[in-house]
């Protein structure tokens, strides 16, 4: 099965946009300069930055929700039944606070682990059983902060995650053409092992 749809999460707007929650626009972002002719273009009938693409011989959709994190499913809802696109053809990119940052993981399935735009896109979806590439971006307590996980993630990383957090963008873009064709098992060990 290969990914039809690539979904990066986040919330719009230039408050938001150096934020640890945008790392799913940050990838999607860095994609769709990586691709000739690929332009993200606001689509009111799916609220969100959209475009159509060609990655390794197969089209595919790129997504950016403007719903706002909480509101993702939407988005992504309307796009996947609009051009009947099965959960498990999408691909959503998230940050995770789970892992630190510089490691990104490929998964399948699995709860939303309490953020907000994925338990909006299951709900959507009707399923959890579609594909996530996660971003670390560290948690508040790992990282020695006195900070709330909500201001935590609404605010910019610090310049040394930064820098962890976009080498594993670009690890994560270089394994994107091998996800397009349905390759997980190489595109994980690729991603896990890099």
């Amino acid at each position: 099965m290969s990914i039809r749809l690539i979904v990066g999460l986040g919330n719009p707007g230039p408050e938001y946009e150096q934020t640890r929650h945008n790392a799913g626009f940050w990838l999607v972002d860095n994609l769709a300069n990586s691709l000739p002719g690929c332009r993200l273009q606001r689509e009111s009938r799916f609220n969100a930055m959209v475009a159509k693409t060609r990655i390794a011989g197969n089209e595919v959709w790129l997504l950016e929700p403007l719903t706002y994190m909480n509101r993702s499913g939407q988005s992504v809802g309307t796009l996947a039944r609009f051009y009947k696109i099965n959960p498990d053809e999408i691909l959503v990119v998230h940050d995770e606070l789970d892992m630190v940052p510089g490691v990104a993981k490929l998964k399948k399935g699995g709860s939303s682990g309490g953020h907000n735009g994925l338990k909006d896109i299951t709900s959507s979806l009707g399923t959890q059983d579609y594909w996530r590439l996660r971003l670390g971006i560290g948690h508040p307590r790992s990282l020695n902060l006195q900070q709330a996980v909500a201001d935590f993630v609404l605010h910019r990383p610090r310049r040394e995650e930064q820098v962890l957090i976009e080498e594993a963008i670009d690890k994560s873009v270089r394994i994107i053409p091998l996800v397009c064709e349905g390759k997980m098992d190489v595109a994980t060990m690729q991603l896990h092992t890099a």
